[in-house]
């Protein structure tokens, strides 16, 4: 019982990984579509968002069986329910890149960004897309340091949200209503996207001390 027990915890761990490797697929796809006017590339990362849903929903109900049957105690529970909440996390991910992938698609064959943010929404999804990555290892190999570190990235992420409303609310931002709520949503699909990065890696944290002050 104990051998069946631990497959099912290490397919739960196999499935958040599988899961956050199509969350770095979807940002990475979203962020140049949204930086080049790629419809193709937008479409791709809409359909693989999708998928990832499902996948978090399948991996929520493995859970839930588990722990109705398992009875877990102490760290094996913690592994679960931190996994529950890891998922709800990777799915939002997924679904904040996927909206910046409709922002293009949406605007196609027109630009979604204007030329003075285009330096801003492009080193803002690259981080994203460097976060997304390094929660992959984070999941594989977990390990507060290195959580720890993810968090203290998050900073950056910020800054370039709030330039970008300082651009839209400045008296030289000349651009249409259309730019300026496509600039604004996708900021913050940004920004939510990063947070939901040190979110993950504050539970990570937890499930390797059992300690939420350690996450701070």
């Amino acid at each position: 019982m104990r051998e069946v027990f631990q497959s099912q915890l290490t397919e739960v761990q196999t499935r958040l990984v599988e899961i956050a490797e199509d969350t770095v697929k979807i940002i990475e796809k979203a962020t140049k579509a949204f930086g080049t006017s790629d419809v193709s590339l937008a479409d791709e990362a809409i359909a693989i968002a999708d998928g990832s849903g499902n996948k978090a929903l399948a991996l929520d109900e493995l859970v839930i069986k588990i722990l109705a049957r398992q009875s877990p105690v102490a760290r094996d529970l913690r592994i679960l329910v931190s996994a529950l909440r890891i998922s709800a996390s990777l799915e939002r991910m997924g679904a904040l890149a996927g909206h910046i992938a409709a922002i293009a698609r949406y605007r196609f064959p027109g630009a979604a960004v204007p030329a003075s943010l285009t330096a801003t929404f492009s080193e803002m999804g690259s981080l994203d897309v460097k976060l997304a990555k390094q929660v992959v290892e984070l999941l594989k190999n977990t390990d507060v340091d290195f959580a720890r570190e993810i968090q203290a990235q998050d900073a950056r992420v910020d800054e370039l949200h709030r330039h970008v409303f300082d651009v839209v609310l400045g008296d030289d931002w000349k651009e249409n209503a259309m730019f300026t709520v496509d600039v604004t949503l996708a900021s913050r699909y940004h920004e939510r996207f990063a947070d939901h990065v040190v979110d993950i890696s504050s539970k990570v944290s937890y499930l390797t001390t059992g300690d939420w002050a350690e996450t701070e």
